[in-house]
């Protein structure tokens, strides 16, 4: 991966490129920035300008030996860490090695639930276990095999929990020449121990301007389409290729039945769907499904507040979004997500997913039955 490959970003490339020119490289450095805003592809860039062996001005050559080994990410001297869905208490990141490599090559914006789709992952919960930690240990106790820098990037840390404690000592005192990126999207998560033996790199969230440049000229898509897209997607590539797919969320479906049964007060069926449905979808699965049911919510506060030039839906998600908005208030809408957020804090904490879905679906029903629906309503 090198710097002209990434959307945006000049001033952070600029200052990473700096640091290796005035020899003021960490040793430890955490790139933080909002979900699929380029951190990742950042961290690979970096990496690769510094084991790279004819460097440029303003980036890596990308035909020498340790660039080609690079780009194809299999170089020995650079290691990855992600969040995995183990089958085995014994399993660590380079399980998934291969499908990690085709993964980040095909989409070096991926965010987890990009990386969770290219698995066959069930219903398990992503994590860094204690194994992993282990293996790391043992990959950078080794010596260089033919890099100046070791290398190890870890993505979202977040998911490393304490089993974390096990690297402090490695991260504080490293092999001479060892570098550790780590790649994060929140802070608050990461165990503050880490963090102190971190230099912080700061990644902004993408600027529309770019990521518009980008849909225009990289892949092609009308300037209209591509102001579309680019204003929804506010920064997150992930979401703006998904845009691109122009497929409707495969939780549009289950949101839709859920809504009908909470605005019918249908007790029976509400029952049903938390036993047979959200209790089954998994820890990740049911964040994924929760923020795509703020996200269409916030939407229909936009028409319900007179806001439908800010609207970009289309076909069936559209329709929904405008029938909606005319059965719901602000103050309504406004408590059905604040009970939504809590739920997805809640759904991070481990709580019985049954449980908390129907005492959700309780609340939601207390606040929506009251509405009458026009007639004709066809998702309601």
């Amino acid at each position: 991966m090198q710097f002209r490959k990434i959307i945006g970003h000049e001033e952070l490339k600029q200052h990473l490129l700096d640091t290796i020119r005035d020899n003021r490289v960490s040793h430890a450095q955490l790139f933080l920035g909002p979900e699929s805003s380029g951190s990742l592809a950042l961290a690979v860039a970096y990496a690769q300008y510094i084991n790279c062996e004819q460097k440029l001005e303003q980036d890596s050559c990308g035909t020498c030996s340790s660039c080609n080994k690079y780009e194809k990410l299999i170089h020995p001297d650079l290691h990855f860490s992600f969040p995995f869905f183990a089958k085995k208490a014994d399993e660590t990141a380079s399980h998934y090695m291969d499908d990690w490599r085709k993964t980040f090559i095909n989409n070096p914006y991926l965010n987890l639930s990009y990386w969770r789709s290219q698995l066959d992952v069930e219903n398990k919960q992503a994590n860094i276990n204690i194994a992993e930690a282990h293996s790391i240990i043992k990959k950078l106790s080794l010596k260089s095999f033919e890099a100046e820098y070791k290398v190890l990037i870890m993505w979202l840390p977040e998911y490393l929990d304490s089993q974390g404690n096990a690297l402090l000592k490695l991260i504080e005192e490293p092999p001479e020449k060892t570098l550790f990126l780590l790649v994060a999207e929140n802070q608050d998560k990461i165990l503050n121990t880490i963090i102190s033996r971190t230099q912080l790199v700061k990644v902004n969230k993408l600027k529309e301007e770019d990521l518009l440049k980008y849909l225009i000229h990289q892949r092609h898509i009308p300037e209209a389409r591509a102001r579309e897209i680019a204003f929804i997607a506010d920064g997150n590539v992930q979401s703006a290729l998904e845009q691109l797919e122009d497929e409707i969320n495969p939780n549009f479906d289950l949101l839709i039945r859920w809504l009908r049964c909470i605005v019918t007060d249908a007790g029976l069926n509400i029952i049903q769907l938390c036993e047979e449905e959200f209790s089954k979808l998994g820890r990740e699965n049911l964040k994924l499904f929760i923020v795509y049911s703020i996200n269409m919510l916030r939407q229909i506060v936009l028409l319900n507040q007179g806001l439908s030039q800010m609207v970009f839906l289309k076909g069936e998600e559209l329709d929904f979004v405008k029938k909606f908005s005319e059965i719901s208030s602000l103050e309504k809408l406004e408590t059905a997500i604040d009970q939504l957020e809590k739920t997805h804090y809640s759904v991070e904490r481990n709580a019985n997913p049954k449980i908390l879905f129907l005492d959700l679906s309780l609340q939601l029903v207390l606040l929506f039955k009251y509405n009458t629906f026009p007639k004709g309503t066809q998702y309601i």
